[in-house]
């Protein structure tokens, strides 16, 4: 038995909407990509629209780690408005059809915050980085928004949730890609004993949080709250778009991108921390990071300066910084000094050991995904997985952060095996670590008298087992409150 387990950074909506697309993932070549689409094609009336999802070029067997384009896209349907999203959620690709329909024409410029790609004549490629895929979002039908939809696929996500043993997740919104996050609708399961874990909803836009009273923190029934104020940065590695010092290693004609300012940066955090928000925010290349820990810096100092005591500030819950991918020492050290914890998704590695030396270069790459180094340094871990770009088993994040191999577990002996935690630590990333981020220390996360009774039963003992058969354990019950919500 173990507490019940945890995911501190996912997009549920998000995932839930891949119940409604051609799922690419899995696909091994951009042939079988063409091929999904042109089957699902088959199936619907010309001039319907068809949305993909998950596909990950640095997987397939066909091209070199290259993006698919317009033409590609347009094999498998010249008749049917076509796009695709990278399984980032950084990058989308659409087809000839689907360009002209969001008028997107010759020497297209998008603007700040995403970047359509062109082609040498000046017409554009299809391929949409970072903001720029939200014009789509604006004119493709969502089928989530026929109610009775979104709660059977709801119901049948939180299911699979249950059935990992999950009692907990911190879900995002991303209005920056429509990816919204409704309160009502997991109230409303919660009132019909239909929620089977507690959801923490937080949002990329300014709110008022409601004040949760110590009575109302004590209450193991209460399923439903709102959480951090989230803050995009950059992008990804897989799209070349986190923002590094240096070029890319495998693209010297980029560095990524920085999808917001230092000063609107700074900005932006002071005034969601003096609006009591706790600050989320995304940052992934080494450029990205620094600006974050600066913003950081600059909002504890200016917030002080504003009439802040130093200890309304030590009573704040802790900033967040969401992935952290590259830090070489000098921003480790920087963020061991700031109270901060650190949202990783160590499933991340499984895929990206593949190619993240050729994508950053070697040198780099050794100061990346450096989870037992910021363990030591002191900075506390929350494990997630940022579904839908990775599967939300608890157990795939535990295998990874404890082996650093891939499903064929590859490297033998781990990538950067020094970077390995251990299984007892990887637990700590995926339970007792997660309520720390929202004050709940004290009632989750751990089992212990006067905790609530959130706890999970598996089928062998973990701790006498090796790391790699993480991935091997079956869930048999999960409890919430104490009330069987999942039994195998």
């Amino acid at each position: 038995m173990l507490p019940g387990l945890g995911d501190s950074h996912l997009h549920f909506y998000a995932y839930c909407q891949t119940y409604t697309t051609v799922d690419l993932g899995g696909a091994v070549s951009k042939a079988e990509v063409i091929e999904r689409l042109a089957a699902k094609a088959k199936t619907l009336p010309e001039g319907q629209w068809i949305k993909g999802s998950n596909f990950d070029q640095s997987k397939w067997n066909d091209t070199c780690d290259s993006l698919p384009t317009r033409h590609d896209l347009d094999q498998a349907s010249t008749t049917h408005p076509i796009v695709i999203r990278r399984v980032c959620l950084h990058t989308a690709v659409a087809n000839t059809l689907a360009l002209e329909k969001a008028n997107i024409g010759k020497a297209y410029v998008y603007g700040d915050g995403g970047t359509v790609e062109l082609e040498e004549d000046g017409y554009p490629n299809g391929v949409l980085r970072e903001q720029a895929p939200r014009i789509y979002d604006e004119i493709i039908p969502d089928p989530l928004n026929v109610p009775e939809t979104k709660k059977k696929i709801m119901q049948k996500a939180l299911a699979k949730a249950s059935e990992c043993g999950i009692t907990m997740i911190h879900t995002y919104a991303a209005e920056i890609w429509k990816y919204t996050e409704d309160f009502d609708s997991y109230l409303g399961l919660d009132r019909e004993g239909k929620l089977p874990l507690r959801v923490t909803i937080c949002l990329d836009q300014f709110y008022h949080k409601p004040y949760l009273s110590k009575k109302a923190m004590e209450d193991p029934y209460r399923k439903v709250q709102y959480g951090s104020f989230k803050i995009f940065c950059d992008g990804s590695f897989g799209s070349r778009s986190a923002k590094l010092y240096e070029p890319y290693h495998d693209d010297p004609s980029t560095d990524g991108i920085l999808v917001i300012s230092i000063d609107d940066l700074k900005e932006r955090m002071l005034q969601g921390y003096e609006m009591g928000l706790q600050p989320a925010i995304h940052a992934i290349g080494d450029r990205g990071l620094a600006n974050v820990l600066t913003a950081i810096e600059y909002t504890i100092m200016k917030s002080k300066e504003n009439g802040m005591t130093e200890r309304e500030q030590a009573e704040r819950l802790p900033f967040r910084i969401i992935h952290a991918q590259l830090a070489p020492p000098s921003l480790v050290e920087r963020m061991s000094k700031l109270p901060l914890v650190l949202d990783i998704q160590p499933s991340f590695l499984v895929t990206d050991l593949h190619w993240i030396e050729d994508r950053i270069g070697e040198e780099r790459a050794k100061s990346s995904y450096s989870w037992k180094t910021y363990q030591d340094a002191g900075i506390k871990l929350l494990g997630g997985s940022d579904s839908p770009v990775e599967d939300f088993s608890p157990w795939y994040g535990m295998f990874a952060a404890a082996t650093r191999k891939d499903l064929n577990l590859f490297p033998e002996k781990g990538y950067h095996p020094e970077e390995k935690v251990s299984i007892y630590d990887a637990v700590c990333m995926f339970s007792k670590n997660i309520p720390y981020a929202t004050g709940e220390e004290d009632y989750l996360g751990t089992l212990e008298i006067g905790k609530f009774a959130d706890m999970v039963v598996i089928d062998r003992d973990i701790f006498e087992r090796s790391a790699e058969d993480l991935i091997n354990v079956k869930v048999q019950k999960t409890y919430l409150a104490g009330k069987e919500v999942y039994s195998a």
